[in-house]
């Protein structure tokens, strides 16, 4: 899909290779594709990690729609929830 067919600020699947997500950021009159989440890490977003990783990226302070920041601190790391699967086993030492 080309980025002009996008809609603005909807995340989707990633077509880039070790991408989780993809989107069409749009603000002040800018448009920006960002591809954000690494694909190798699998669905450990247990609350332990949601709070390493939200306090690693400063996920308070990303306010730009223009950043990977932004998106992956609003969509794959911010709610409750989340998988209690593990990560695959060369990621172990991670968490």
């Amino acid at each position: 899909m080309s980025k002009k067919n996008m809609p603005c600020n909807k995340p989707r699947p990633s077509n880039r290779p070790g991408k989780k997500k993809m989107v069409k950021g749009c603000e002040g009159g800018k448009e920006k594709l960002i591809h954000f989440g690494a694909k190798g890490y699998g669905h450990n977003y247990s609350s332990a990690a949601r709070k390493s990783f939200r306090a690693r990226h400063k996920c308070g302070s990303a306010k730009s729609k223009l950043t990977a920041r932004y998106w992956a601190c609003k969509t794959l790391w911010a709610g409750k929830g989340g998988s209690t699967k593990s990560s695959p086993q060369n990621r172990q030492g991670k968490y």
